[in-house]
């Protein structure tokens, strides 16, 4: 049975954590708690695309059997550098994503030191709290190459038979000079942008379009640098064939951004 792929806006910092999540996060926390019942069985492990693991020359995969935290945010509370996300790895999900990416001349290694970043698991926790499904991080590539970070995703897709639940973790508005209200209007143009890529064009006109996503309004506002958004290029190409739907969607957010989650399948 196919699992689906999720793209998801993350949130900032360690927020589930902090003193009132629930007021700030409602809408995310509920979306986020609906995806293990949405799955058609549970997964056997996450596959986790963070926006916040990028390598240069080659990719890296987490393979210690349990991963430690990577604290990579600043200023927050005192607490919120104790976290503890006691997920297990996945050796098994390690190895066999050394065997596919190598099979496709993809240069990648193991990476037993790295840990959990707050990309990954901030939403898992919001997802599984008890922290019951083994979870593998994928880094990034530093080009941000959105072809071939489509075509990494098309690598990827096989997993999803393999009852693997693949997440891209990033944000679909990422520019910290404009979160609140100077970001009402760029979020909201391209945001509108990204639902009528996503949701209201093929599967082939939507990876067509996400080349060239430069081109949407507002695109650089939103993205000074994109890597919050090639976990969406990881996930497009992880689709294949499947249609998209938005299944999180708020137009106030950190005072007043549009932002979306998608779910490919």
């Amino acid at each position: 049975m196919r699992q689906p792929v999720y793209f998801i806006s993350h949130g900032g910092g360690p927020w589930p954590w902090m003193p009132d999540p629930t007021s700030n996060y409602a809408a995310l926390t509920a979306a986020l708690k609906s995806i293990p019942t949405a799955l058609p069985q549970p997964p056997r492990a996450i596959l986790m695309i963070s926006a916040h693991w990028i390598t240069s020359g080659r990719l890296k995969i987490t393979s210690h059997p349990q991963p430690g935290m990577v604290y990579d945010y600043h200023g927050f509370p005192a607490n919120t550098y104790e976290i503890h996300y006691p997920a297990p790895g996945s050796p098994r999900l390690t190895a066999r994503l050394q065997d596919i990416l190598s099979a496709k001349n993809i240069s990648v290694t193991e990476d037993s030191r790295r840990g959990y970043d707050h990309g990954a698991f901030v939403p898992a926790y919001v997802m599984y709290p008890k922290a019951q499904v083994p979870m593998v991080q994928l880094s990034i590539e530093a080009g941000f190459d959105p072809a071939w970070h489509q075509a990494l995703g098309a690598v990827l897709q096989p997993l999803r038979d393999e009852n693997i639940l693949i997440i891209g973790s990033g944000l679909s508005f990422h520019n910290l000079r404009s979160f609140g209200p100077t970001g009402r209007e760029p979020s909201a143009l391209f945001d509108a942008w990204l639902q009528d890529t996503l949701i209201n064009s093929s599967p082939e006109q939507r990876q067509a379009q996400l080349l060239h996503w430069e081109d949407a309004p507002a695109a650089r506002i939103c993205h000074p640098m994109e890597d919050h958004l090639v976990p969406l290029f990881v996930a497009s190409g992880a689709a294949g064939s499947d249609a998209a739907t938005c299944f999180h969607h708020e137009t106030n957010a950190s005072g007043g951004l549009t932002v979306s989650s998608f779910r490919f399948g």
